[in-house]
């Protein structure tokens, strides 16, 4: 008896001093293991069929929720009155994305061309694509205050062809043909008459450009020869930076195309990212940790510097021409309209912004922008990307009405259609009474043919 639990005993501990032994291997190894389990299912590599699918085509569903603000008071807005707005939405589309024109490069990068499709969707939505909404009409607005500065001839014709074509501030359309565009008799006579002042030649639209198009030509590291530059942007379009700005800074294309990041963050980590759509690089910072359905997150924010003036945070001069903090002047990328970015409702913007507009309310839980990532392995869990875009409008000199806007008209819309049709006329004319020669003249040979018979 006392021999079977000397050898229990014995067996006991060696089992004992195994287990702690493997256990104490474990502690050194096992992360090697796990980490180099991460690093082969992280890094761009079409040997890893799983990873490389998922990267090729995000499984991920994408959702782009667009709201409006509906102007209320139109009228009274051109009397010089605010602007008092109501919010309409979320209209919300399911956005699809593939990566096409894979080509892996000698140098440890891919370059890819990444395509979206947008598709609406009802159940998730606030109403339909019809519903009806007022905003300012960019066309216009835009125009007046992109020649503000331009002799004043040229702002009265201006003026004369948004009147003539029925052109005003403020646009009553439906959310769809906001969306995706909608037919302009001024687009298409700017398009024959004056080609490539505009950046459309279809229908106009907020978002015309975007569906079945491509965001660009990325180049980004696959991370096999170092994973800690996985993701990376090398170039865009063939760029290492961009001319859209003041400043080599704020010209630099840093970080990742925005999807996935390198593994192993911590706390001192941030986010950079380039985004073709804001012609910019931009870098949220560590806010918290967080679990959702048991995996670990750390969440990256927005700082309240990344939309300030030059003013209050001097890195940002680059972005001016300047004005709130809170407001990034984008003109610069958009064929110089008067256009900035935002957060939506102003959110940690300067206070002064929000007077400007009746109707506002930021809060950071409808409006701050965040990503959520698992800090191990770089892959985002929830993104929550909020940008609102802000038309510039300014009252501009140069109305034109009466006999003059008549004359406008005569000369430089009917004339010209006139003249149009007038060629074709004359042509037609033409021909008709080349013909009636043609047939007089056989008419009369006959009838000399036929008269020397007679005689004869």
């Amino acid at each position: 008896m006392a021999v079977s639990r000397t050898k229990l005993a014995v067996g006991l501990g060696i089992a004992g001093i195994l287990t702690a032994v493997f256990g104490v291997i474990l502690v050194f190894v096992g992360p090697i293991v796990i980490d180099d389990q991460i690093v082969k299912n992280v890094e761009i590599n079409p040997k890893n069929s799983l990873s490389y699918t998922m990267w090729k085509d995000i499984p991920v569903p994408f959702f782009m929720s667009v709201y409006f603000f509906n102007v209320l008071n139109p009228k009274e807005i051109l009397r010089g009155e605010k602007p008092m707005v109501e919010q309409r939405g979320p209209y919300v589309y399911r956005e699809y994305r593939q990566k096409d024109n894979i080509t892996f490069h000698p140098n440890n990068t891919v370059s890819y061309l990444e395509y979206r499709q947008y598709h609406f969707v009802r159940d998730m939505s606030v109403g339909d694509e019809s519903d009806v909404v007022v905003i300012p009409n960019m066309l216009v607005l835009g125009a007046a205050v992109m020649m503000e500065k331009m002799p004043l001839p040229v702002r009265l014709v201006m003026s004369a062809t948004f009147t003539t074509f029925n052109e005003n501030a403020f646009l009553n359309k439906s959310v769809g043909e906001l969306m995706w565009g909608y037919d302009s008799e001024l687009v298409d006579f700017l398009n024959k008459y004056l080609p490539g002042m505009l950046p459309t030649t279809g229908k106009f639209g907020l978002f015309s450009e975007f569906n079945n198009s491509n965001t660009g030509l990325f180049t980004v590291f696959t991370g096999q020869d170092d994973i800690r530059k996985v993701h990376k942007v090398d170039s865009w379009n063939g760029l290492k930076k961009v001319n859209y700005w003041r400043t080599e800074q704020c010209n630099m294309i840093n970080g990742t195309a925005g999807q996935m990041w390198p593994p192993f963050m911590t706390e001192e980590s941030t986010l950079p990212f380039y985004s073709p759509d804001a012609c910019r690089s931009m870098e949220l910072v560590y806010e918290r940790p967080g679990v959702t359905s048991g995996i670990p997150f750390f969440r990256f924010v927005a700082p309240k510097t990344l939309f300030a003036n030059g003013t209050d945070y001097p890195p940002n001069e680059g972005f001016c021409p300047c004005r709130q903090s809170g407001i990034m002047n984008v003109s610069s990328c958009r064929h110089d309209a008067p256009v900035f970015m935002s957060h939506p409702h102003f959110y940690n913007g300067d206070p002064v912004l929000r007077e400007f507009v009746l109707g506002l309310n930021p809060t950071e839980e409808q409006h701050g922008l965040f990503i959520d990532i698992h800090p191990e392995t770089g892959v985002p869990l929830n993104v929550s990307v909020k940008l609102q875009l802000n038309l510039y409008m300014k009252k501009v000199l140069g109305y034109i009405d009466g006999p003059v806007r008549t004359t406008f008209y005569v000369n430089l819309v009917l004339l010209p259609t006139i003249m149009e049709v007038m060629q074709y006329v004359f042509i037609a004319l033409g021909l008709f009474l080349v013909l009636s020669a043609l047939f007089l003249k056989l008419r009369d040979k006959k009838a000399v043919v036929k008269a020397d018979c007679v005689l004869t």
